[in-house]
């Protein structure tokens, strides 16, 4: 019996913990707090006041994919304003897949992009940004990789503690280059929809659909990664 109250008393604590998170991450869904929590894990620190030796195009969640292609969109970019700066992709590689591997698309992805391939090095033994990391230093061993500057291109939630790995392993020069979408931008739906601007009860729903919904989002990517940066603070690795 004594246990059955134990057990209903800690399940009422969980729900109500639950509960209580839960409202206030719907509270903060209505305020611009999650957007400015993602925007700073996306360019803290991440200036660098050189120009870049090396980019360095990390994977992310795999090929084809909208965090993938972002990322390659972005590396392309900062390719083209860097012609000399080669190009590291860390990704595990899937020797099964051949040609659909996802290090060659997010290649092929820069080809089509204008960025000539034979600039193009990869990094496929690393599982997570710490080993991607060390191959990258072991790979560059020859060319004194303490002072060479680099910049990682990630998604914005990975960045800070992207750089805070590469630093934590002896790179002097490092910035991020964060891979932001251009989102819809919401003047532009009011516009395009003139009945929908005169009614202002109507366009108060696209602040909802279109904001809320979004914040939440950021808020989950927030906790996600703050969960991961503690797991690397823990193990030393930051």
């Amino acid at each position: 019996m004594c246990l059955t109250s134990r057990l209903k008393r800690l399940l009422y604590l969980f729900v109500l913990v639950s509960g209580v998170l839960f409202g206030l991450m719907v509270i903060l869904s209505f305020t611009e707090s999650p957007f400015w929590a993602y925007f700073w894990l996306g360019t803290y620190h991440a200036q660098l006041d050189a120009d870049p030796e090396l980019i360095v195009l990390l994977g992310g969640s795999g090929m084809p994919g909208p965090d993938g292609l972002m990322r390659c969109y972005r590396a392309a970019e900062a390719a083209r304003e860097f012609p000399l700066a080669k190009i590291i992709i860390a990704v595990p590689q899937d020797t099964a897949r051949k040609e659909k591997s996802p290090e060659l698309l997010m290649c092929h992805e820069l080809m089509i992009r204008q960025v000539d391939t034979s600039r193009v090095l990869f990094e496929c033994l690393g599982m997570n940004t710490r080993t991607q990391a060390l191959n990258i230093r072991d790979m560059l061993v020859d060319s004194l990789p303490m002072d060479i500057p680099i910049r990682i291109v990630t998604s914005p939630e990975h960045m800070f503690r992207s750089l805070c790995v590469f630093r934590k392993l002896g790179f002097n020069q490092v910035g991020g280059m964060s891979a932001f979408g251009d989102d819809l931008n919401e003047g532009m739906l009011k516009k395009n929809g003139k009945q929908l601007a005169r009614q202002e009860k109507q366009l108060r729903s696209l602040n909802i659909r279109y904001n809320m919904w979004s914040y939440l989002k950021y808020e989950i990517t927030v906790m996600r990664e703050w969960c991961a940066i503690a797991y690397y603070w823990i193990r030393g690795w930051i």
